[in-house]
């Protein structure tokens, strides 16, 4: 009924919209100079504020049509290099590099948001590396006829992308010929629970080098209030409030989902304020004619108001087994009733990345991967500790391009 309601409130918003967007249509090409006006200015500043303050449920473009690679600029296209029903594998193919760069799988999160999240992250990465990312899709376009998505179906996802990406003809170090990965943020526990799994199996595509970022390995370590949020309640008051159908006029009509907006809800609920004084300042800079200033404030909402839907399975199951039970943590993890052993890991080298002032996965949660690592030579894993930064901060920003990428680039070359 929630999904419904939403859906029918959105619709019925529509027609104000699309006014909105007359307007300034109208504003642009008709009124020239009296557009100058004080009244004016203020009139159609608000028509444009309330044309951003809108959920989308489309994937932003990236945007990335080229990259500084080698000392000189790059053209970038995107490919699809697999097409699975709920993810694309997608290639940011560079068509005048020299020599071959190592390929780097990029693992987003899926929670609620797209992948263009990392535009930043894929757009530094691009300069050394051969970028592939976990495009994921809105589940509730995805029809009934695909079957279930949960966390299992997670895991293998991240295997065969990276027997994908796995090249017969690159041997590298030690014989190896897997790819690199990064995960940032909720990704990073079945990331590296994939990476057991191939340890376990011997499989030659194992990466070389595995990055964790902002993740919940060990969400009893330094609880946040996210963690708090998945722990106060019984796994059943999830399922009974946070679970909904989409409605028929979606491609996945039926599909039992967490919706994007109901995460989005209670993101911007933490900090309600906040958001609030950056429309209003985004109605000022738009009144004042500040055109940088808005741009900025519009491409980051833009951004964070694009969600899609999650599948119910993945979901519930990771609240229950990362949240709620730290199963990976605890070393009770298992895929498809296989037990998952991270000390089986012992050709991949890792970096952990954490951030000080992260208040989505604190500090520990994700360093706890070196104790799940355990025969892991010491040379090949990395702790890094950023100051000044939160969790966006890891993975977007100058101290991720200055300081944090260049852990990640130093790595890489280590073992490539």
């Amino acid at each position: 009924m929630l999904y419904q309601a939403y859906q029918t409130c959105s619709d019925m918003l529509a027609p104000a919209r699309m006014a909105a967007q007359a307007a300034t249509g109208f504003r642009d090409r008709y009124l020239g100079g009296a557009q100058d006006m004080p009244w004016f200015r203020r009139f159609f500043a608000l028509a444009e504020v309330f044309d951003k303050a809108t959920i989308t449920h489309q994937r932003p473009a990236y945007g990335i049509d080229s990259v500084l690679s080698g000392n000189r600029d790059v053209t970038v296209r995107e490919e699809v290099a697999l097409d699975l029903p709920f993810c694309n594998l997608l290639h940011f193919a560079k068509d005048d590099v020299a020599t071959p760069q190592p390929r780097m799988l990029v693992v987003a999160p899926l929670s609620g948001h797209y992948a263009t999240l990392l535009r930043d992250t894929v757009h530094t990465l691009l300069s050394d590396h051969d970028v592939y990312i976990t495009d994921w899709k809105n589940a509730r376009d995805v029809s009934l006829s695909e079957g279930d998505f949960g966390f299992d179906d997670f895991v293998d996802y991240v295997i065969h992308f990276l027997q994908e990406l796995a090249d017969p003809a690159d041997q590298g170090l030690q014989g190896r010929r897997g790819a690199h990965v990064l995960a940032v943020c909720q990704p990073c526990v079945p990331v590296l629970a994939a990476v057991a799994l191939m340890a376990q199996d011997d499989d030659p595509a194992q990466p070389r080098s595995m990055t964790l970022m902002g993740g919940p390995i060990d969400t009893r370590e330094s609880p946040t209030s996210v963690n708090e949020l998945a722990t106060e309640h019984p796994f059943m008051w999830f399922e009974d409030n946070m679970i909904h159908t989409v409605p028929l006029r979606h491609p996945g009509a039926g599909r039992k989902v967490y919706p994007g907006f109901v995460q989005l809800s209670a993101f911007m609920s933490m900090n309600m304020g906040r958001h609030f004084s950056q429309f209003r300042k985004l109605y000022q800079a738009l009144a004042d004619e500040r055109p940088a200033d808005a741009q900025k404030i519009e491409t980051f909402y833009d951004e964070y108001l694009a969600v899609l839907d999650l599948t119910a399975d993945f979901y519930l199951e990771t609240i229950d087994k990362v949240f709620q039970r730290a199963l990976l943590a605890r070393g009770e993890l298992e895929h498809r009733g296989r037990k998952v052993d991270c000390g089986a890991i012992r050709k991949t080298a890792l970096l952990t990345v954490e951030g000080e002032r992260d208040d989505i996965c604190a500090v520990g949660q994700t360093a706890a991967a070196h104790f799940l690592c355990s025969s892991l030579r010491p040379h090949l894993k990395r702790h890094h500790l950023q100051t000044g930064v939160g969790h966006y901060g890891l993975f977007a920003g100058s101290r991720w391009e200055t300081q944090v990428y260049p852990q990640v680039r130093n790595l890489v070359l280590a073992v490539s």
